[in-house]
């Protein structure tokens, strides 16, 4: 069942996603060679805490092998999602893909960004540009009168038309006062399909691409989910609410990217 959400309710969201994008915008001053996984998760864990929050995925029901251990999924280079922090270290050239999400004041907020971890390979970079490109692109299309399958379907055009892979079997989804409700939302598909687009639908946009091969398979600790040949694979992320004056996007990477262009001065 969809639940559609009141203005009061969408602000609530609002504030949810806010905290969820400050977490991002700290961790975007760690993420840097020599800095381990768990050293960004115990960061966002403390940040989340301090500011009246709760990690949301530390409230998920056991779906997997085993309860997941973490405040954030950090997804590094090969990984799509669901990495769990660990002893890991990044490293010159990698990719960490840096999912957060947050219960504040009984509502959710969810959002990804992908960091490249000190000097990253051109064609890493254009696929991470690719991965947000189609992110927006699918925005565009989340207007009242429209469906599900006109997202997923310009999701799908901007990353094979540049010549990466759609991974199909993760999608976006309901938010609200759970972190995962109805409907999912696939990032590929066909114009005018799935479920029609209404006022008051709050849900998140995540493509996930493949730098070569969109096969997939989960890894030993019962939740990371990563490319079978070893490639990277990225994905960027924003929660939004279709409403009668177009598009709200709720979350942001304003934060992340206010450090990123001081680091690079």
């Amino acid at each position: 069942m969809i639940i559609l959400k009141t203005d009061d309710e969408i602000e609530m969201l609002r504030g949810a996603n806010l905290l969820v994008a400050k977490t991002l915008g700290e961790l975007a001053k760690e993420v840097k060679p020599g800095t381990t996984t768990k050293q960004l998760n115990n960061i966002a864990d403390e940040y989340i805490r301090d500011n009246g929050g709760v990690p949301a995925f530390q409230t998920f029901p056991n779906y997997y092998v085993t309860s997941f251990s973490g405040s954030i999924c950090t997804s590094v280079n090969e990984v799509v999602v669901h990495g769990v922090p660990g002893d890991r270290y990044l490293q010159d050239g990698d990719i960490v893909s840096i999912e957060c999400g947050v219960l504040f004041k009984g509502f959710g907020g969810e959002s990804c960004y992908t960091f490249c971890v000190g000097e990253v390979k051109p064609e890493i970079k254009k696929m991470l540009q690719v991965a947000k490109m189609s992110l927006y692109s699918g925005i565009q299309q989340a207007v009242i009168g429209h469906h599900i399958g006109d997202i997923s379907y310009a999701i799908q055009k901007e990353v094979e038309g540049n010549g990466f892979e759609v991974i199909r079997e993760l999608v976006g989804h309901g938010i609200g006062k759970d972190i995962y409700e109805s409907p999912n939302v696939p990032n590929y598909g066909k114009k005018g399909e799935g479920e029609m687009l209404k006022n008051g639908m709050c849900i998140t946009i995540e493509p996930m691409i493949a730098q070569h091969s969109r096969q997939i398979c989960k890894g030993n600790d019962g939740w990371s989910i990563s490319m079978i040949d070893g490639g990277f694979a990225t994905y960027y992320e924003h929660t939004i609410a279709i409403r009668k004056e177009g598009v709200d996007i709720l979350s942001s990477f304003e934060f992340i990217e206010k450090v990123l262009e001081s680091n690079a001065v």
